[in-house]
């Protein structure tokens, strides 16, 4: 079954590459993007607006960042930079928004500014501004969802064959690792908290009272169209589908009572939802980063109340945007780059697009140097899932993914209380075994915490080889990697054992 929430996504290169105006183009349309330029263009000069998303030239440098210094005071110089870098260049166009009554709303992360209700006429001004970089839109996303007609059962089945096949139980068995003091974190669609394999393993979660305060955050303020069982704004975690239980589900889900269905049970999980019932947008998905980035309580200020020292080691991002959908390509490379800077690891699914050439082609996953993708294969007889998606990347024709885990009927949770397996079938499934990789790893050898380049170096090399009979992008399907399974299918206890048997 081809299933998945992915379907979502500007480097100051990127950005300014887009700037060149076609011959006939008024040059300030060559700052706007074509998907948002045609929302416009379908209604008359004063008969449109929009919610546009407004990208500033400045761009915070971490080069004064701190790599070898402890978590927190990296994780923190970083977020101040980047507060610094927006409070002082927005400054200007939000006096200027303000003196026209449009409701904005301010993001440091990318600096960037969402804005609502712009005509055609102020787009024009926007755009002929020195300091504005780019505008794009920020279309709501449906997201390709799965039927949620499965069979759900609760009895025991002890550890799943997935997260066997994945070599976590060994890690368990011999090293004593499951993840410990680690703490992991997805946006999707939300997580049912309280579900028994998930709720001891919630940072919220004390064993007797919650506290979701700097563990929740719910990016969905309002309806765009999925009219949500949970409503908006909500300050407890709520799942509206399934997706999201069933993700965070795979990363550490176990509930004592032989229903062992995470990669990594011994970590704790934090969780922000980024859509409305499968419906999200651009700036749903940049506010999750940026709570992640330093958390703050729901109904906070992003900046005054805001805690880096709450950040999460390692984010799941089952989800993707295509251009097709506004989404161009660079909207979150300056997000993906302060996490890098950060010390937070970022593993995305590679997409559910295969199983053609050049199918790796929604963001973040094609971005390559700043991502963790992964494929999806079946754990019964390691093959590629047909609807994997293949590489090269088509943002920077990379080979892609960079490995592949299990993602054919995957067992997990979901938001009934039960758990289900048959039909959970997606890169969106594969995803999660490699933050519950990451989670053991950093667990089993604290050192590590916060080096991406080595953890995603040695995740890469201790992958077990996988040859296809499928060339992509002029790569062999025998060289390694290649662009079905890229260096081959992750295994925890090979990365794990790597580190503590050197």
């Amino acid at each position: 079954m081809k299933f998945s929430i992915l379907k979502m996504m500007m480097s100051a290169t990127v950005l300014a590459a887009s700037l060149t105006a076609s011959a006939g183009v008024p040059v300030w349309q060559s700052k706007v993007s074509p998907w948002l330029l045609n929302q416009y263009k379908q209604k008359s000069f004063n008969e449109t607006s929009q919610t546009v998303l407004i990208y500033l030239k400045d761009e915070a440098s971490f080069a004064a960042v701190n790599q070898s210094a402890e978590r927190a005071e990296r994780i923190k110089a970083v977020f101040s930079a980047l507060v610094d870098t927006s409070t002082t260049s927005q400054a200007d166009l939000l006096k200027w928004l303000s003196s026209e009554k449009i409701p904005t709303r301010s993001y440091y992360v990318s600096n960037m500014i969402a804005a609502d209700g712009i005509t055609q006429a102020q787009l024009e001004v926007l755009a002929k501004r020195e300091d504005v970089l780019r505008i794009v839109g920020n279309p709501e996303i449906k997201n390709i969802m799965p039927s949620t007609t499965f069979r759900s059962f609760d009895e025991p089945k002890g550890p799943g064959a997935n997260v066997t096949r994945f070599g976590a139980t060994r890690v368990w068995s011999e090293f004593k690792i499951r993840g410990e003091n680690i703490v992991i974190a997805g946006q999707d669609t939300g997580v049912r908290w309280d579900h028994k394999a998930l709720q001891p393993h919630y940072r919220g979660w004390n064993g007797t009272t919650a506290d979701h305060t700097y563990s929740w955050h719910d990016a969905a303020h309002r309806s765009i169209g999925g009219s949500s069982s949970c409503g908006y704004n909500v300050t407890a975690p709520c799942d509206d589908h399934d997706h999201g239980t069933h993700t965070i589900g795979t990363v550490v889900g176990d509930d004592n009572q032989g229903n062992q269905i995470g990669v990594a049970p011994g970590a704790k999980w934090v969780a922000c939802r980024n859509m409305d019932a499968g419906i999200g947008n651009p700036e749903m998905y940049t506010e999750c980063f940026q709570w992640f980035l330093a958390p703050w309580p729901q109904n906070g200020d992003p900046v005054r109340d805001a805690r880096p020292d709450m950040a999460p080691h390692v984010i799941n991002n089952s989800w993707g945007c295509p251009r097709s959908e506004g989404c161009e390509g660079g909207e979150f490379e300056r997000i993906l780059t302060a996490m890098r800077a950060a010390g937070i690891f970022v593993v995305v699914s590679a997409g559910n697009e295969g199983s053609g050439c050049s199918t790796i082609k929604d963001g973040p996953a094609f971005h390559s140097d700043l991502v963790l993708s992964v494929g999806a294969v079946n754990h019964r007889n390691d093959s590629i899932a047909s609807f994997s998606s293949r590489g090269p990347s088509t943002f920077d024709n990379k080979v892609g993914p960079h490995v592949s885990a299990p993602g054919v009927d995957v067992r997990s949770a979901v938001r009934s209380g039960g758990y289900a397996e048959f039909g959970w079938s997606g890169t969106s499934m594969a995803g999660p075994h490699v933050v519950g990789l990451v989670a053991l790893l950093w667990s089993a050898d604290p050192s590590l915490i916060g080096k991406i380049a080595e953890t995603e170096a040695l995740i890469k090399n201790t992958s077990e080889a996988k040859t296809s009979t499928q060339s992509c992008g002029g790569v062999p399907g025998t060289a390694r990697p290649n662009n079905t399974f890229g260096h081959g299918i992750a295994n925890a206890y090979e990365v794990v054992k790597t580190r503590l048997t050197k």
